[in-house]
């Protein structure tokens, strides 16, 4: 149970064949409270597989109550298929923000690097790294995209408790 004190922040690195999600409780100190990375079926159709990132992110929702969500914005790359199926996963998140009246966060991956490693330049493993150190967290039987969802709820908490100050 929270305290009135803390804030509990679910972070989604957005994808359409696996997402990450964390929850992240934002108090005296920051803690991850609870990691997945939801992997959708490809013999399933397009649309069975958007529902069951809808399905998944809600029961987190309905079991975490979070404060806010923060969703990681778009990075732009040359396969077009692939950009658009994770605008979709996204559409699903920004979705439910509205559903559930959530503020929502949103940060580059620029961001997020910047905020976990002190430049917006650093690589995956850079950043991975700083996840592991900061959090005293194993992070090996993770995936890449569920540690992604970890940084990105670490740099919201960061930009949470900066808005607090204003």
């Amino acid at each position: 149970m929270k305290n009135n004190n803390e804030q509990t922040i679910l972070a989604i690195d957005p994808g359409f064949d696996r997402c990450g999600v964390a929850i992240i409780t934002v108090g005296a100190t920051t803690v991850v409270t609870h990691s997945q990375c939801i992997q959708t079926n490809k013999k399933e159709t397009h649309a069975e597989r958007l529902a069951q990132i809808y399905r998944t992110l809600e029961a987190v929702m309905t079991e975490w109550k979070p404060d806010a969500i923060a969703l990681e914005t778009l990075f732009f790359s040359v396969n077009k298929k692939t950009v658009i199926a994770v605008a979709e996963a996204r559409g699903i998140i920004v979705l439910l923000a509205g559903l559930h009246g959530l503020p929502l966060i949103e940060l580059s991956p620029q961001e997020v690097k910047q905020a976990m490693t002190g430049t917006g330049n650093a690589d995956k493993v850079a950043v991975q790294k700083m996840v592991a150190l900061t959090l005293k967290i194993d992070i090996a039987k993770k995936l890449d995209d569920e540690i992604d969802a970890i940084a990105l709820g670490m740099a919201a908490a960061g930009t949470l408790r900066l808005n607090s100050f204003f």
